[in-house]
């Protein structure tokens, strides 16, 4: 049974970690190419009180995350490399949905701009619950793995004893 809950904790992590990515990628890239999504961006940004720079960040760390997330798919890396990435991804992902969750809570931001015109903050928590459920079994992958790796360097530097 453990064996096939960690299967299917890993097939999950697969498929979200890509669908995520593709999404963050897909957003990310809208807000640079589409003149109508940029400017309900500027909007929400503006009427939440953020900074100009946020603006750009935000359009570069969607792209950013996107890649993190789709990256272990298309490049072949051990797996405690893949968790540390997937790791790093989901760090960005809960920071940009906290940044997303607060914007929507803004009173001054119209839900005319907002994904789907929703004003409570439903879709920012279902996407950084799925964040969650990727961290999770990359950060079991991660750890596993480097205790795997300690013990096979202790046993490599341990004496021959006869």
């Amino acid at each position: 049974m453990s064996q096939e809950r960690s299967r299917l904790f890993r097939l999950a992590k697969t498929r979200l970690s890509l669908v995520l990515g593709l999404l963050m990628l897909t957003f990310g890239f809208l807000k640079f190419v589409s003149p109508t999504i940029d400017g309900w961006f500027h909007v929400q940004i503006q009427q939440s009180h953020l900074p100009q720079s946020a603006i750009l960040m935000g359009k570069i760390t969607e792209i950013m995350t996107g890649i993190l997330f789709v990256l272990p798919r298309f490049w072949p890396w051990p797996r405690k490399w893949e968790g540390r990435i997937l790791l790093i991804a989901c760090a960005s992902l809960v920071l940009e949905m906290l940044v997303a969750v607060y914007v929507h809570l803004q009173p001054e931001v119209p839900p005319e701009v907002l994904p789907l015109g929703i004003k409570p903050p439903v879709i920012p928590l279902v996407v950084l619950l799925l964040g969650v459920m990727v961290a999770i079994p990359a950060w079991k992958d991660s750890q596993s793995s480097e205790a795997h790796e300690d013990v096979l360097i202790r046993t490599r530097r341990s004496p021959v004893v006869r």
